[in-house]
């Protein structure tokens, strides 16, 4: 797995829609801290931290591993590929936090798709970002990534 701060993230929020959450995504203690408070207000509804990968995934992985902690909320990771092309348009699978650093073990067949018009599942060569979002609620976001890999 990559520590997380050997990568370089960026910071993406719903304002770009007209939404309201407002958030932060920062290194701190050796991980990538997003922290931030979610509305859903003004149709929006997440804020998020995105890498790039214009590489996509390395041949035949079939997962990502993930070592998180949060505040007890769900978080998830999106995934654009090379068949998102609209801004919306995205693969995502959920998982759970507490206080205590976890390894956490998406399938890429347990990610679905954002929308109707999305077909086929996720191909590891197709992965073109990872985003580690807090969505879809009302909530106060504190989740950290310590590492982050492909099986």
């Amino acid at each position: 797995m990559t520590p997380a701060t050997a990568l370089d993230w960026s910071y993406l929020g719903d304002a770009v829609m007209g939404g309201v959450s407002q958030g932060m995504a920062r290194i701190e203690a050796g991980a990538l801290r997003l922290t931030g408070t979610v509305s859903t207000a003004n149709r929006g509804g997440f804020i998020q931290a995105r890498i790039a990968l214009p590489g996509g995934l390395p041949e035949g992985a079939t997962a990502l591993r993930l070592r998180v902690r949060g505040n007890g909320e769900r978080y998830f990771i999106h995934l654009r590929t090379t068949r998102t092309a609209l801004p919306w348009q995205y693969y995502q699978q959920g998982f759970d936090t507490g206080p205590d650093w976890a390894e956490v073990v998406l399938p890429l067949t347990g990610f679905a798709a954002s929308g109707r018009l999305m077909v086929g599942a996720v191909r590891p060569e197709e992965v073109r970002s990872v985003g580690l979002v807090a969505y879809g609620r009302d909530h106060v976001a504190d989740v950290s990534l310590a590492a982050l890999g492909a099986v």
